[in-house]
């Protein structure tokens, strides 16, 4: 790997927005020209057992934002510990659907939670080797929540995020505004309301031009 410690490259986004089925193009971009073993896919919430049990509470049982933010960071914790901070210090790629964007964008953005809370999580969670772990390549799929909506429709039952009204997608929009202007090295917003290809193109360029792609 060129990296010195591995490469972490986040996928962020509102569920439609078709980031899950670019990141799995990535993955394989990524395995054909570094092989499958130093190649991670993971998401989040999830990644362990007990992250993937924490996931089905987080999804679907009601409770108010601090018990849903502990337990996210809970999950992110035990995803760090067994699975993303190994194998980055491997020297493997790690390529994740969603990560703690996503939390500042649904839990302060969407639900109004306060962010100096987050942000306190975060540095307790994502504590490694005394610095704060984060990716070093964000990209957002940016869609509209209505297109959003209308791609999701009748796609499957929705969970308690996917359930919420289109004014909520609009807040997490915010969010995620928000953390690109505190970030704009890591995060490259991608137009996610164009063909499959335009799309596809545009991720291609974002990784290559961080020189991360031949």
């Amino acid at each position: 790997m060129t990296q010195q410690a591995g490469l972490f490259i986040s996928f962020e986004g509102i569920d439609g927005a078709g980031k899950s089925t670019h990141i799995e193009a990535l993955v394989s971009a990524f395995k054909a020209q570094y092989g499958a073993h130093n190649v991670v896919h993971t998401r989040e919430p999830g990644g362990t057992a007990l992250a993937e049990k924490l996931r089905q509470l987080i999804l679907n049982d009601p409770m108010d934002a601090l018990t849903e933010a502990y337990l996210i960071f809970a999950a992110r914790r035990d995803h760090l510990n067994q699975v993303i901070a190994p194998a980055l210090a491997q020297g493997a790629v790690v390529l994740c659907d969603r990560f703690t964007d996503a939390t500042f964008a649904y839990q302060g953005g969407g639900r109004g939670f306060d962010l100096n809370v987050l942000s306190t999580l975060e540095q307790w969670t994502q504590q490694q080797g005394g610095q704060l772990l984060q990716p070093q390549l964000t990209l957002w799929f940016d869609l509209p929540a209505e297109v959003a909506a209308q791609r999701l429709a009748g796609a499957r039952v929705p969970d308690k995020f996917e359930a919420q009204p289109v004014e909520f997608f609009r807040q997490v929009a915010l969010g995620y505004q928000e953390r690109m202007h505190a970030a704009p090295a890591r995060f490259v917003k991608i137009n996610a309301h164009q063909s499959r290809e335009a799309v596809w193109a545009d991720v291609l360029h974002a990784v290559r031009s961080k020189g991360f792609l031949a």
